[in-house]
Order: C-alpha cells, then sequence, then structure tokens
C-alpha cells in the first residue's frame, strides 16, 4: 500500500474514533437528561443506541488490527493504531455506563425524586468536559492536557464521594428511601467510572506521544 493511501486510512480511523467520541458523550449528556426530566423514551432511545457505539467500536478494531496486519506499521504509526483500539474500548465501556444510567432512570420511573439532583449532574458535566479535551488532547498529540485530565479524575472522586456520604445519611435517616437513594449511588458510580475511563485515554494519549506507559491506568 502506497504510503499516501495509509495515511488517509489512518486517518479515517481517527476520524471514525473522533465520531464514536461525540456518540458517546450524547449519550452521556441524554441519560442525564432523562434521569433528570424522568423521560422513559430517551431513555429507552439510549439504551438502544448503545448497540450503535457498540458497532462503532468493533468496525474500528477490525480496521486497525487489518492495517496493522497488512501494513505491519512501525513506531509512531504504531502506537498510533493501538492507542486507537485502546481508546475505542474505553469510549465503548462509557457507552456502556450511558446505557446503564438510562436503564437505572427506567427502573426509577415515575417515582418522587429523593433529593433535587445537583451534584450528580456537576459529575456527568466534568466527566463529559474531561472526555471533550483528552479526544482533544489525542487529536493535537498534546501530553500537557492529557496529564491536567488525569489531574482532573481527583474532583470528580472528591465529588463522587460527598454524594456517596450524602446518600449513605438518607438511608441511615429512613429506611424508606433505601431503594431511590441506591438508585443515584448507582448513577454516580457509573459517572466516576466515565471519569476513570477517561483518564485512560489520557494515559494512552501520553503512552502515544512518548512511548512511555503509565502505571495509573484503571480497569
Amino acid at each position: 500500500m502506497p504510503r499516501a493511501e495509509f495515511d488517509r486510512d489512518l486517518q479515517m480511523v481517527q476520524d471514525d474514533l473522533l465520531m464514536m467520541g461525540s456518540m458517546v458523550e450524547k449519550a452521556i449528556g441524554r441519560s442525564l437528561d432523562a434521569l433528570k426530566n424522568r423521560d422513559m423514551q430517551m431513555a429507552s432511545e439510549v439504551v438502544r443506541e448503545d448497540d450503535i457505539i457498540d458497532n462503532k467500536q468493533r468496525e474500528i478494531e477490525e480496521r486497525c488490527i487489518d492495517l496493522i496486519a497488512t501494513q505491519q506499521p512501525m513506531a509512531v504509526d504504531l502506537r498510533v493504531l493501538v492507542t486507537v483500539i485502546h481508546l475505542a474500548s474505553e469510549l465503548e465501556r462509557m457507552g456502556d455506563y450511558a446505557e446503564g444510567i438510562a436503564k437505572i432512570c427506567m427502573m426509577i420511573g415515575d417515582e418522587p425524586p429523593l433529593k433535587p439532583l445537583i451534584d450528580i449532574p456537576r459529575m456527568a458535566n466534568m466527566a463529559s468536559d474531561m472526555l471533550r479535551r483528552s479526544l482533544d488532547a489525542f487529536v493535537n498529540r498534546d501530553v500537557v492536557s492529557s496529564m491536567v485530565v488525569r489531574r482532573d479524575d481527583d474532583d470528580i472522586d472528591a465529588l463522587y464521594e460527598q454524594v456517596y456520604r450524602e446518600l449513605l445519611t438518607f438511608m441511615l435517616g429512613d429506611p424508606a428511601v433505601i431503594r431511590r437513594a441506591t438508585y443515584l449511588l448507582w448513577t454516580a458510580h457509573n459517572i466516576e467510572r466515565i471519569a476513570d475511563r477517561t483518564t485512560n485515554i489520557a494515559e494512552n494519549v501520553i503512552y502515544m506521544v512518548t512511548g512511555e506507559r503509565s502505571d495509573d491506568a484503571t480497569a
């Protein structure tokens, strides 16, 4: 394969990855909107559309593996393809977490809210912002921005602990709200995991640019 053709194919898989990232960010936002507004139709759409994200991940992985097998790229090109495979997997898992939030919304149904949703949507906005910046860092090969994203995960963790303690207080104070509080705990946990996966993207970008692995990636 001529170099120009390989470069075109390499760019195409990167473009597809960014498209997948946009799909995942949209799923996260829509799952939280469905939860806040008790929108069962939107929640069911998020669940249904997760199959599209799954298919995109498989498509990207297959194309990268084909390029590796047929073109035997070296050095930076190989690291880019390996990174794209890892990033697509991380995005697919984030899509699963968004789907999980939508399913929680459907389980809650029209039950009265336990408390106004403030910190959980804030967590989701922070995680989505981290996702955007991590993918921008991928496009720009920006190690410094990736390190900032990695540090920002601490803020999400701190907010998750705050939400956890508050909901635990609700449950201890009134056993009748345990089920509703547990749904919100699951939601907050899913968002915290989305942020962890975004941190993994940042770690992979650092590897792609520098060739060095960090020990901070989260399984």
